[in-house]
């Protein structure tokens, strides 16, 4: 088995994907209107999906809004530099909702933005993630 795409329902299409793919530097994949469902499907991602994961941004025709509940937690994105990542999405107009420092009880260096529904992504610096992965177990890692 293989993870292959996470579902954000979205109110704006065309806001989120600028969002992921302007902002984030993801790619647009393929997007298909299905107009008998009064949907449209849009697949973002950093590579194929034959060889990645990729997120799958549902829009239904009609609703601008959703309640994210409180069950949804995040995504995460591994970056290179989370200090200067964070600087470049808050001058795209982007919002940056925790500046990048190391996690609660551990030494991982994080951030969170979040996209126009309100969905949070996480920012992980990938330097700082391999070695937190080493060094916290996942009890650990489950309580944050």
């Amino acid at each position: 088995m293989r993870l292959l795409h996470t579902m954000l329902r979205v109110g704006n299409l065309q806001e989120s994907l600028k969002f992921y793919c302007e902002l984030l530097g993801m790619k647009l994949l393929r997007q298909k209107d299905y107009p008998g469902g009064e949907f449209t499907l849009a697949f973002v991602g950093y590579g194929e999906e034959s060889e990645q994961a990729v997120i799958e941004l549902t829009y239904n025709w009609g609703v601008s809004k959703y309640e994210l509940g409180n069950a949804y937690g995040h995504i995460a994105l591994g970056v290179d530099d989370i200090y200067a990542t964070c600087e470049e999405i808050k001058n795209r107009g982007g919002k940056v909702v925790r500046e990048p420092g190391p996690m609660k009880h551990g030494s991982t260096v994080i951030a969170f933005v979040e996209d126009p529904d309100g969905y949070k992504i996480e920012l992980i610096q990938l330097g700082s993630h391999s070695s937190a992965v080493k060094q916290e177990s996942p009890e650990q890692l489950v309580s944050q």
